[in-house]
């Protein structure tokens, strides 16, 4: 079972209106390059390009994994659906074979999706899907069926639209305390590795938007911008590139540590926040800090995030006094 729990989808505050919806945060891009650097760094790798080719197919499948999760609920009502055929062709059909509940079944949302192009071609592009896992969807169908979210629902008279989303949104966000998935989403791939919550959060936030009139998925770009994918190239490349001269750099806000006790993470994320603090200009000092921080506190030791606020509180002050850290635009000087 994941201990990662960023963002848990339970308290998340629906979008505002007039904000658009993208993909990929820069959190979790950030989160990808520091993999990507650990695993390049670790390995002794001496190909550059070849770790960053790596990297961005990671990226790339993080975005196919927001397909592959969207569909599940279709293949557990497809499963429900013929259990129910199966029912009626029995030799003896209870009322219940012959006239079962459909509600689940018929579910308008997960219609939808199902029904969605942009969905459908996506997973048709990529050659996503559960054709190989079976045993997933019944694990996930007994799962459902047993819930007592799912029991209110298919017991109640009434059928609305919001009912059938509300429905919808508890399957996603037990996924996350679902074994089997876990199991399953590693066999498909290693880059999916920590991916599953940031990816029902964006679920959670698409199906918010979702309204009875659309006939559509509204699925969200890959990136927030054309800078994104240069944002995390760059990132990778100028950290490793100025690896040795930044832990040099390190060493001086850190002689009152021992050396032995600072794991490799902290140095790795120090190193990778002053290449971002001196590479982009359009990003708030303050922003580079939190993240950074706050992804301390689940890619490192309990104590990192400490540590690493007020070492990089002294390498902030030095480098702006040295000129390094120049920025620009409304909100930044």
């Amino acid at each position: 079972m994941r201990n990662f729990s960023f963002f848990t989808p339970f308290s998340l505050p629906l979008r505002p209106k007039n904000i658009v919806l993208y993909m990929l945060s820069r959190r979790l891009l950030r989160i990808k390059v520091i993999k990507a650097l650990f695993a390049h760094i670790k390995s002794g790798a001496d190909n550059m390009m070849a770790s960053e080719k790596t990297l961005m197919a990671s990226v790339d499948k993080a975005y196919d994994l927001y397909f592959q999760i969207l569909i599940l609920p279709v293949e557990v009502a497809r499963y429900a659906e013929q259990r129910q055929q199966l029912a009626r062709q029995k030799k003896l059909p209870t009322y219940e074979d012959l006239n079962p509940n459909t509600k689940f079944v018929d579910n308008v949302v997960i219609r939808t999706i199902a029904n969605s192009d942009s969905v459908n071609d996506r997973v048709a592009a990529r050659k996503l899907g559960w054709s190989q896992y079976p045993e997933l969807i019944r694990t996930l169908y007994a799962q459902l069926t047993q819930s007592d979210y799912y029991k209110e629902y298919m017991q109640r008279q009434s059928r609305s639209f919001e009912e059938d989303k509300q429905l919808v949104e508890e399957f996603f966000k037990e996924l996350q305390n679902c074994d089997a998935l876990d199991v399953a989403l590693e066999e498909i791939s290693i880059l999916w590795s920590d991916d599953l919550p940031f990816i029902i959060m964006m679920i959670l936030r698409t199906l918010a938007g979702l309204r009875a009139s659309h006939t559509e998925i509204r699925v969200p770009p890959k990136f927030k911008s054309e800078e994104d994918p240069e944002f995390v190239k760059t990132l990778f490349e100028k950290t490793l590139v100025n690896f040795n001269a930044y832990q040099d750099y390190i060493e001086k806000f850190t002689s009152n540590w021992d050396v032995e006790r600072i794991v490799f993470m902290d140095n790795l994320i120090l190193a990778t926040a002053i290449a971002e603090l001196t590479s982009f200009p359009s990003i708030p000092v303050k922003v580079t800090l939190d993240e950074w921080i706050e992804i301390s506190k689940f890619y490192s030791t309990p104590g990192s995030s400490t540590f690493i606020n007020g070492v990089l509180d002294k390498i902030v002050a030095s480098l702006t006094e040295e000129g390094r850290i120049k920025k620009a635009g409304r909100g930044l000087i």
